[in-house]
């Protein structure tokens, strides 16, 4: 068992803790979070059936542990959104994530920053599908949906990005406007 909880946190501790990072958006916390989750794989292993990958497991616990965290806080929906503050720089680990070297293009920023007004459902969706890179099949599995609420899930979220991402837009355009009208 050792070997193979070695090879696991070897070959997905920085997804895990990206993702957790993402959904509690404070690095400590993810820190923690992550050490949850392999206390939970620790102790469970020996009940995985294979049905689905290694990794689509631990997503799967990841997101529940993160949800717990969420359940722990004093007024936790209130919380959720707090946490969801896209535009703070909380973290500087020592390794850069991909995703810190991407926030620097002004484009991904304002993704990101458009990203707050989707529901947790939908920010776990865009996360795993294009951040995390999962199929489908394996978003489905790691949130312990259908494929097809996946899909129905992704589509809307997208088009909430779409519409906050036309506003940003516009909002941007206009005031770059009137800075151009005053000088």
């Amino acid at each position: 068992m050792d070997s193979v909880f070695d090879e696991l946190y070897e070959k997905y501790h920085q997804d895990v803790f990206q993702f957790l990072f993402y959904m509690v958006r404070n690095k400590e916390h993810a820190e923690d979070l992550v050490q949850e989750v392999y206390i939970r794989v620790f102790k469970s292993y020996h009940r995985f059936e294979g049905k689905s990958s290694e990794k689509t497991w631990l997503f799967s616990i990841a997101r529940n542990v993160a949800i717990d965290f969420f359940r722990k806080q004093k007024g936790w929906k209130e919380k959720i959104l707090e946490k969801f503050d896209w535009s703070s720089n909380q973290v500087k680990d020592e390794y850069p994530i991909p995703e810190e070297l991407a926030i620097q293009n002004e484009e991904i920023k304002r993704i990101y920053d458009c990203l707050e007004n989707c529901t947790m459902d939908q920010r776990s969706v865009i996360v795993l599908r294009y951040i995390q890179d999962l199929s489908i099949t394996e978003t489905a599995q790691a949130l312990g949906w259908t494929e097809s609420k996946v899909k129905t899930t992704q589509h809307r979220s997208l088009k909430v990005l779409k519409k906050q991402m036309e506003m940003l837009f516009e909002k941007e355009g206009s005031e770059s406007e009137k800075v151009r009208v005053e000088r």
